[in-house]
């Protein structure tokens, strides 16, 4: 069982929402902390929900974690008025980032769109493209930048104009080949999916960009702990509740529901990442 602590904001839109469950339920996690502006419905013992005002973020709102995954973003239409857009989709993230930065987290990973340019004649990848630029601008120590094609997936809005593009899609799916199976449609699951293995065995390069048709490949490895079947090692109440004689093989439920015993391993990593980052800047 590993030790990582994982921040999610954008919980409760379609990637964040599954997002959240498999973080929950994925072995390497001891704990889950969401900051929205509404809790979600999901519940686990993992996981702590933070119910915050974005525009007034601070630094203590932000503990210390191994990952920051974010997944805010919205329409113009929900939005209302291009300035409310590009405060979720561009402000939001870059000033969490920066209070991100400031805690030592080490990795963050955002979800922009397939055709992020700041020069793009579409507006919308211009927004995401400006994004990825400043975040990039930022120096975060890693950042993994995740550009999938339209997602698919049960909202709990409607949106006229991604069930007519998933439906062409799908229609369209046999001749998207080659360079064209970049644009496929992928389920948000899928996206969650492959944020979580990146985390855990992506690239270790400060920048990195993951296209849609590399983000549909990705699964977990196939390797398990001992003779934990798979079903199992992704299902903490059947985890939690098993009856293993090996003592290393459990989890430590203390560790996992008492956070302040949580806190003083996270003060620890804290340090070290910062005496890393001294030593890396001589």
């Amino acid at each position: 069982m590993g030790m990582r602590a994982a921040i999610v904001v954008g919980a409760t839109g379609l990637t964040g929402t599954s997002l959240v469950e498999q973080l929950c339920e994925n072995d390497e996690y001891v704990s889950v902390t969401v900051i929205a502006r509404r809790a979600p419905a999901y519940t686990h013992p993992k996981l702590e929900v933070k119910i915050r005002n974005f525009d007034t973020l601070e630094e203590k709102d932000i503990e210390f974690a191994h990952e920051l995954y974010c997944c805010l973003g919205t329409t113009i239409k929900k939005a209302g008025s291009r300035e409310e857009f590009e405060k979720v989709d561009f402000e939001y993230p870059l000033t969490i980032a920066s209070l991100a930065k400031k805690r030592g987290i080490p990795h963050m990973l955002v979800i922009t769109a397939m055709g992020a340019n700041e020069s793009s004649p579409f507006y919308y990848n211009r927004v995401k493209g400006k994004l990825e630029h400043d975040l990039t601008e930022l120096g975060l120590q890693r950042l993994s930048m995740i550009r999938p094609s339209l997602l698919v997936g049960e909202r709990e809005e409607f949106r006229l104009g991604e069930k007519a593009g998933e439906k062409v899609l799908k229609l369209v799916k046999p001749l998207l080949v080659g360079p064209l199976k970049r644009s496929r449609a992928i389920e948000a699951s899928q996206v969650a999916k492959a944020m979580i293995v990146i985390a855990l065995n992506g690239n270790k390069q400060p920048v990195t960009i993951y296209q849609s048709q590399e983000l549909a490949k990705l699964d977990f490895s196939e390797k398990q702990d001992g003779d934990v079947s798979r079903e199992q090692l992704f299902n903490w109440d059947k985890r939690r509740l098993s009856g293993s004689n090996d003592e290393g093989d459990k989890v430590n439920r203390e560790v996992v529901i008492n956070r302040d015993k949580y806190k003083i391993e996270e003060t620890v990593v804290d340090k070290e990442v910062k005496f890393q980052r001294r030593r890396e800047d001589k």
